[in-house]
């Protein structure tokens, strides 16, 4: 049985739609976002201990389907939305060579189809104890030293990984820049990231109305080595 998520046929098997974003049958809700279902109940599992310790943990983006990621790719490829260096420092966009602009958008961006929030068991969180999702910007100072997540990172840190989860993009540790923000369910994500194929993700890639097409394809497996595949360890 092969999938036809979009209008260019997709030569790949339908089970594995969902690691390339082009499924979403696998999933329950959570409020107004979508989660795999042992991820989901993981979660209200870590909510209810986190409101004892006296925070209380929000989701600010959970599932992301392949058409949300390529959206956002071709906005950034095509100057129609800010580039960030990895010191928050905004980019010339006409200053850059196609392949120093997919560098640039991988910084801060992840490859359409090769997001763990396609996989439903990544999420990002904050505390609304400590901050709303409106004033909310995803950036490291708000989970570092004083900053109003903080206290909750530091806490997930420590306990995350009773329930399962952990933080995959870590310095050092990761291709992708740091995100005190981004929690994986490991004993789900660990499955899928095995099963990750960069020849079915270049297959995807070449039916898909994308920026930057041709060059990407040239560096895919090199890209996906090391946004994909170098992640921090789990813990188990």
């Amino acid at each position: 049985m092969q999938i036809k998520p979009q209008s260019p046929l997709i030569d790949i098997p339908s089970e594995h739609a969902k690691l390339y974003g082009l499924g979403d049958h696998h999933l329950v809700s959570i409020g107004q976002y979508l989660l795999e279902q042992r991820t989901a109940t993981a979660f209200k599992q870590l909510q209810v201990a986190a409101s004892i310790a006296g925070f209380d943990v929000q989701i600010c983006s959970a599932y992301r389907p392949f058409d949300r990621q390529l959206n956002i790719w071709n906005a950034k490829a095509n100057g129609q939305r800010p580039l960030l260096d990895n010191t928050s420092t905004p980019v010339v966009f006409n200053s850059l060579s196609p392949q120093q602009l997919i560098d640039t958008i991988l910084i801060w961006s992840a490859l359409p189809g090769a997001s763990r929030h396609h996989w439903g068991t990544d999420l990002d969180v904050y505390d609304a104890n400590g901050i709303s999702q409106q004033s909310l910007q995803l950036v490291t100072a708000e989970y570092t030293n004083d900053g109003p997540c903080a206290p909750l990172h530091r806490w997930l840190k420590l306990h995350a990984a009773e329930f399962g989860f952990y933080f995959p993009y870590q310095a050092n540790l990761s291709g992708v820049s740091p995100e005190p923000w981004h929690m994986s369910y490991y004993p789900v994500a660990n499955e899928l990231l095995v099963e990750f194929s960069a020849l079915e993700l270049a297959k995807v890639l070449s039916a898909a109305q994308i920026s930057l097409k041709l060059p990407l394809l040239e560096r895919l497996t090199e890209l996906v080595d090391h946004y994909v595949f170098f992640v921090a360890p789990s813990p188990t």
